[in-house]
């Protein structure tokens, strides 16, 4: 739960962000359709850190939403 509770604070979401920026540039300095794919893959942290949801929530047992993270 302590992750749930650190993915849904402010550093968290800011981390999600930063990490899914740094995937999309390592796949365009990668190039060809694997830089593509993990441009792609990129987007995932981006939404999801500006939407405040934890994607791997519901697996570990913690909620889905961020503000319900953080009760």
């Amino acid at each position: 739960m302590a992750l749930a509770r650190f993915m849904a604070s402010t550093a968290g979401r800011l981390l999600r962000i930063a990490l899914g920026i740094a995937l999309i540039i390592i796949g365009l300095l990668v190039g060809g359709p694997a830089g593509w794919v993990i441009a792609i893959i990129g987007l995932v942290p981006i939404a999801a850190g500006a939407a405040n949801v934890c994607l791997i929530g519901p697996v570990i047992g913690a909620p889905f939403k961020g503000s319900e993270a953080r009760r």
